[in-house]
């Protein structure tokens, strides 16, 4: 017999401790080598534990438990052979494409269904939600006898979930607010609670204050509508708002290096490069995976980094790696309706700058009032390292090249400046 202890690899630097979110297989179950075993969070990231060999798995950590890194969490008996029903994950995936539609018949009574002889991995009672899925329902107070799963055993996937509300609830299916005056006790990941603490570091150890102001976004809007669907056939990927964002921010960045600085001890660093850390929700929380050299990108380049980390982010597979080492952040509270907001920052960094949503405002132009697409903006910053007028200067400056988007070309001036020689 021929016993392998598979111990946690290390995530991240830094990182000394993670967390057996869930267990994909049973006590007992036959694996197979570089099967996704288990996923286990880290305060950072969600990430997949694969099998270092095939064998006969027995766990040693349950669901929940808080494991050291290099501690050992399974052992794998290499030298067990599959049992005879075991079929491999790509054979079975194989089968299943290859398999001919069988006809429909009706169901007998009195008749218990028969096991899935296919595979002896663990299975998942018919409406059990996965993780993304359950949080989704969580939120939005949708109960599993509501949604059809369309995963392995019945499972219910996170598209179930959005495809069930988008079509709607009949009145006869939505239960409500129970009200049962009960309590449920739900324990915090190891990700929540490092956001906790940090979030709380930060309001402590920073002298932390928020300027504001307003952006006429009719521009922007007027450029999109005009060269969106020829910059969507030209790179293959959408254009949005944040991209406009970070090209701004990356050149207010390289006027004001403070706002793109940090504090270590009694120094200041300066960074003469921008990774812009772009705030996104995931079904595990708040992520913020960061654009490197940010500066250096045409707005193509920027949209589709932004949508490959955001992509990661939302189905859990982002890398520590991804998420640390950013110099500023921007965060977009306008996505879930927010008119404004003091956004936290996110530390080490010095500064955070806050998207809103777009609402038709009356404003006064040229002695006239009309109506036109704004968007509130904040910045929140650390005093200790950056003045009020550094940082007023910087809104502002991102305020002007969002209203002039030629701006972006010509390093934040005017073109007529620029021909000049101004």
């Amino acid at each position: 017999m021929s016993v392998l202890e598979m111990k946690v690899p290390s995530p991240g630097e830094s990182i000394s401790e993670v967390e057996i979110a869930q267990w994909l297989v049973s006590d007992g179950d036959y694996v197979e080598k570089d099967q996704a075993i288990a996923e286990v969070d880290s305060d950072k990231a969600t990430l997949e534990l694969p099998a270092e060999e095939s064998g006969t798995i027995t766990l040693k950590a349950e669901d929940g438990d808080t494991v050291a890194v290099g501690a050992v969490v399974c052992l794998i008996d290499t030298s067990a052979e599959a049992p005879a029903d075991f079929v491999s994950a790509e054979s079975a995936a194989v089968e299943v494409e290859a398999a001919p539609v069988a006809k429909e018949e009706p169901a007998k009574p009195d008749t218990a269904p028969s096991p899935d002889p296919v595979s002896n991995k663990k299975s998942y009672a018919t409406g059990t939600p996965s993780i993304a899925a359950a949080k989704i329902m969580a939120e939005n107070g949708v109960s599993s006898n509501q949604v059809s799963g369309t995963g392995k055993d019945g499972r219910i996937t996170k598209q179930d979930v959005i495809a069930a509300m988008a079509g709607g609830f009949s009145t006869a299916d939505t239960q409500g607010w129970g009200g049962t005056r009960e309590q449920g006790r739900e324990k915090m990941s190891l990700m929540r609670r490092k956001i906790a603490e940090r979030l709380v570091a930060v309001k402590n150890d920073t002298a932390m204050l928020t300027t504001f102001n307003e952006v006429d976004m009719k521009p922007i809007m007027d450029l999109r509508k005009k060269y969106k669907k020829a910059f969507a056939e030209h790179h293959e990927v959408n254009l949005g708002f944040m991209s406009f964002f970070t090209k701004a921010v990356t050149e207010a960045l390289n006027l004001f290096p403070s706002v793109n600085a940090q504090i270590e001890g009694k120094e200041m660093i300066l960074h003469d490069y921008a990774d812009i850390g772009i705030a996104v929700s995931s079904p595990k929380g708040l992520m913020v995976p960061v654009v490197r050299n940010a500066e250096q990108m045409s707005l193509a380049e920027i949209e589709r980094e932004i949508k490959r980390l955001a992509i990661k982010a939302r189905d859990g597979k982002i890398t520590p790696d991804e998420m640390t080492g950013g110099t500023f952040t921007i965060t977009n509270g306008g996505v879930f309706g927010s008119m404004l907001s003091t956004p936290i920052i996110n530390p080490p960094q010095s500064a955070i700058l806050g998207m809103h949503n777009i609402v038709e405002r009356p404003v006064a132009i040229n002695g006239e009032v009309v109506i036109r697409p704004i968007m509130y903006v904040a910045l929140s910053y650390d005093h200790r390292i950056i003045d009020g007028k550094e940082s007023v200067s910087f809104l502002v400056k991102v305020k002007e090249m969002l209203e002039n988007p030629e701006r972006m070309l010509f390093g934040a001036k005017d073109p007529v400046e620029v021909l000049l020689g101004l």
